[in-house]
């Protein structure tokens, strides 16, 4: 324990290890198991003491993560220390003991390292000579009912010094552990042979396997982490770019070079002072940060959940800036240190690949083919882009873009050296910006034909792009507080780059059929790789970032090299980015104003090409699980609906046309006479033939017309186009219908994405739901959609409380709880000829839906179709009203009934169900 802990001020403080022996020694001999039942009650009290005061220090010092990881470590040594004397010396003494009967305690893994987070797991191993004795059995079997009884969670190995080094042989993951052994209790010498033969037996000419072993472990765990160190709630102790990878660093030096501190890693040259201290302030802060997640979890916890976030952030004293609150400050300073992380594994991996690779050949990086030595000026190092000299950039800074131009152009990659260079000479670039040449070459990689996503995200991560682009730096690192978002600002942006240049490869044709075979017909390419990097570069400034990015725009793309005309299509699609994802997701596709009031903003074909395959990828970018079929179903739909009144200058055929030609295209599906359509036709409306697909027309035909003349038929199937469930409800039509058959579906755990509600002319109802999962998945749970069919029978038949099988049903949502969300209510009498058209913004939460459609049934008005979006924990729900007479409601006092009632529901205020 000597020195380990040195640093650690007032040591006393955390616990006195002479008052905690007297203590115990004070403690009367005699029956073993009350001995070390009284025992265990001292050193839990002793406990409690030392983490009580280790959080006082971190609350006081909210930023010193390594030293309170070590006091955490010490505590537990001393814990240690005393129990094993304890159980050892009093509980299981022995008065001769011979060499096979000795024992060690010692600490591996991180508390080996000397860190610990408030509940870290305590990873300690049991050395013995050779097979374990009875003695030792009983010392070791006492002390870790101890640990349990002190509420601590123990990995424990009991092994031989040979089983030691034969299990360390053939595991990596046991190497690992033991290569930070450190003695804590017990025989020395046996201590000392273990570490000998350990360097001997172990580390001795096995390096290169070792390296390997740890890279492709990390590389396992990164690709299930998500790999990318940007997601919105990373893993602090095992996501990429967290504490595990600086352990991978350490472990690695000490394996090769035996070195037993991180500052050492500079003495043998695998770390620059500078580097170095980027290691230690990323070392120091995500120890602070987990051991902070620790104490607010009130366990062991190591995902940094957004509810943890804001707290923490509070803790850390962050606080709010214009723009930007204090918990997207905390969060952004927490990227920046991830992504320090990734530069200094490109770097440490350089110099292992210099030491350890074979001549003409890289370590653990496939060959690449031969190539010239030397590129505009660059070196070729083993298939890499490498610099001639150390002042390459700082000559001529234009070379700074060039560096990656020609990476991109030949296919290479750049040598970490090289890499390290660029970071370092970064600022140089910013007095180039409004080079022709730098520009140009700029454009070449956001605009390559190759692979732009991943040159784009080596100039971000050397913090070249940043410097290039300033308005781009200042998203860097930028986490959007929300939980539809996954990823920073950076990362998504670089994602979407990413995903548009795979849809002009065509490699996403079967998700995205219509971008793809748009992307041939758009007369603007350069124009739209622009827009994608910068759509969302105004995030974080305050303000709508759609208006504040296109001024952005307006002052980039002149000097990107744009003309004029490109300049403009840019500003308009960053400007509007957002328009056609709401059109689609919040309005009435059916609705020919809708359509309309879109083509007013896009005005032309190619705008809309552009704007669909924008659309498309910043959907898609925001992260997995956010795109599905019902998604692209209505960006379709608005997009042949818009194309065809943008080409032609109306749509081709007017409104009974049109439902004449899905009337006989829905004869000829059926099979029908003329006399049996005219009957069918002429119970339902015009309305619901031009709301209806083809596919829902002939669907709602059949199962209409096996219902018969029943009062209630209930059908189910799925729609794989658009990744839900059609739900199909035939009933007698009454007040309230709609918000008993949303509650019934919200009981069996259904989400409704969409409802078009009609009412046939002999008082029957046709209600269409497409209705996913909770995971955004079509609802076809055979158990599920009985269990829908009895509760949307029992609803409409009143049977049963739903009002307080709802409240009982709805969880708490601490996550989403953790965002502030406004509700708000917008009625719009312009947006439809036909209907008041009312969007209510509120955080999500089981059976909003029905509360909503409650309220409305409460006003007196009748739904005609409702369309719900959600945005992480945000719900977007829209409805197309009409009064109890079939007419808009016209503005006035009860209009602003209507919101009020709406707003305190979207407000969460208690609504009268049973009314």
């Amino acid at each position: 324990m000597a020195g380990r802990f040195d640093h650690l001020p007032n040591r006393r403080a955390i616990v006195d290890r002479r008052a905690l022996a007297e203590t115990l020694a004070a403690l009367p001999d005699g029956d073993p198991v009350a001995l070390r039942r009284a025992a265990t009650a001292e050193l839990k009290s002793a406990l409690e003491a030392g983490r009580a005061e280790i959080a006082r220090r971190l609350a006081d010092q909210p930023s010193r993560g390594l030293e309170v990881a070590g006091a955490q470590a010490y505590l537990t040594d001393v814990l240690l220390g005393a129990l094993m004397e304890l159980a050892a010396n009093r509980l299981y003494p022995l008065h001769n003991p011979t060499k096979g009967e000795r024992l060690t305690l010692i600490a591996v893994g991180g508390y080996g390292r000397g860190e610990m987070a408030p509940f870290s797991d305590v990873d300690i191993g049991f050395l013995t000579p050779g097979k374990q004795t009875p003695h030792a059995e009983q010392v070791i079997e006492s002390v870790l009912y101890a640990l349990w009884d002190l509420g601590l969670k123990v990995g424990h190995s009991s092994r031989s010094l040979d089983e030691m080094i034969r299990q360390a042989r053939a595991d990596v993951t046991v190497r690992t552990a033991l290569l930070e052994a450190r003695y804590i209790w017990g025989d020395h010498e046996l201590y000392d042979e273990a570490a000998r033969r350990f360097k001997t037996e172990i580390q001795a000419d096995t390096a290169r396997t070792f390296i390997a072993d740890k890279l492709a472990e990390r590389d396992a765990r990164h690709r299930k982490m998500g790999d990318t160190r940007y997601v919105v709630e990373p893993n602090v102790k095992e996501g990429k770019g967290s504490l595990r990878d600086l352990h991978a660093l350490f472990w690695i030096g000490k394996y090769i070079y035996d070195v037993q501190r991180a500052t050492q890693l500079v003495d043998v040259g695998l770390f620059t002072r500078a580097e170095y201290r980027l290691f230690h302030r990323a070392d120091t802060f995500l120890w602070a940060v987990r051991c902070h997640l620790h104490l607010v979890a009130g366990r062991a916890e190591d995902r940094l959940t957004f509810d943890y976030q804001r707290e923490i952030a509070s803790r850390m004293r962050f606080r709010d800036r214009p723009g930007k609150s204090a918990v997207e400050r905390f969060m952004q300073l927490y990227f920046l240190q991830a992504k320090s992380i990734g530069d200094l594994t490109g770097v440490f991996l350089a110099h292992l690949d210099e030491k350890f690779a074979a001549r003409g050949r890289r370590f653990l990086l496939p060959t690449i083919r031969r190539t010239p030595r030397r590129l505009a000026g660059f070196q070729l190092d083993r298939g890499r882009l490498a610099l001639p000299r150390d002042d390459f950039f700082a000559e001529d800074p234009v070379r700074l873009i060039e560096l990656f131009q020609l990476a991109d152009l030949n296919g290479l990659e750049i040598h970490p050296l090289a890499m390290r260079a660029a970071a370092r000479d970064a600022k140089l670039v910013g007095d180039y910006r409004r080079d022709p040449r730098a520009n140009a070459l700029f454009l070449d990689v956001l605009c390559s034909p190759r692979d732009p996503e991943l040159v784009l995200r080596w100039m971000n991560e050397a913090g070249v792009l940043g410097r290039f682009v300033p308005d781009f730096g200042r998203v860097v690192a930028q986490m959007q507080f929300d939980m539809y978002h996954h990823y920073t600002v950076d990362e998504h942006t670089v994602r979407a780059i990413g995903l548009l240049s795979r849809i002009e490869h065509g490699t996403l044709k079967i998700d995205h059929p219509i971008a793809t075979a748009m992307f041939d017909r758009i007369a603007s390419r350069r124009a739209l790789y622009v827009a994608v990097l910068l759509h969302d570069i105004a995030k974080g400034r305050g303000g709508d970032h759609s208006v504040l990015g296109a001024e952005v725009a307006l002052r980039l793309c002149p000097r990107f090299g744009l003309t004029p005309a490109e300049t403009e299509t840019v500003v308009w699609l960053v400007r509007y980015h957002l328009l056609m994802s709401a059109t689609a997701f919040k309005r009435d596709l059916s609705d020919f104003k809708t359509i309309l009031d879109f083509c007013e903003q896009v005005q032309s074909p190619e705008r809309l090409r552009l704007l669909l395959i924008l659309t498309v990828v910043d959907i898609r970018a925001v992260g997995p699980g956010v795109w599905n079929g019902w998604k692209r179903q209505l960006l379709s739909d608005l997009f042949e609906a818009a194309e065809e009144v943008l080409r032609l200058g109306h749509k081709q055929t007017g409104r009974t046309e049109r439902i004449a030609a899905k009337q006989d295209r829905l004869r000829t599906a059926l099979g029908w006479d003329d006399q049996r359509l005219a009957a069918y036709v002429h119970r339902l409306p015009s309305a619901y033939w031009i709301a209806e697909p083809d596919e829902v027309l002939l669907q709602n035909a059949r199962f209409i017309d096996a219902a018969g003349s029943g009062q209630l038929a209930i059908d189910a199937r799925v729609d794989a186009e658009r990744g839900a469930t059609l739900v199909t409800v035939y009933a007698a039509d009454h007040p309230g219908l709609f918000y008993r058959i949303a509650g019934a579906i919200h009981l069996a755990g259904g989400n409704i994405i969409d409802a078009r509600i009609h009412t046939t002319r002999d008082g029957m109802a046709v209600d269409n739901f497409l209705v996913q999962d909770p995971l955004g998945r079509p609802f076809d749970d055979t158990s599920q959609l009985d269990r829908l069919r009895r509760g949307i029978e029992d609803a409409l038949a009143n049977r049963g409380k739903m009002a307080d099988r709802l409240l009982a049903k709805s969880p708490p949502r601490p996550r989403a709880d953790a965002f502030p969300i406004e509700p708000n209510v917008l009625i719009d009498n312009g947006a439809s000829n036909r209907f008041t058209v009312v969007e209510v913004n509120a955080r999500d939460r089981p059976a909003l839906l029905n509360q909503l459609a409650h309220a409305l049934f409460q006003s007196k008005v009748t739904i005609h179709s409702a369309h719900v979006a959600t945005y992480g924990e945000r719900a977007v729900d829209t409805f197309y009203l009409t009064d109890l007479t079939g007419d808009k409601i016209p503005d006035g006092a009860r209009l602003k009934t209507l919101e009020r009632r709406l707003g305190a529901v979207a407000a969460g205020e208690p609504l009268d169900l049973a009314a």
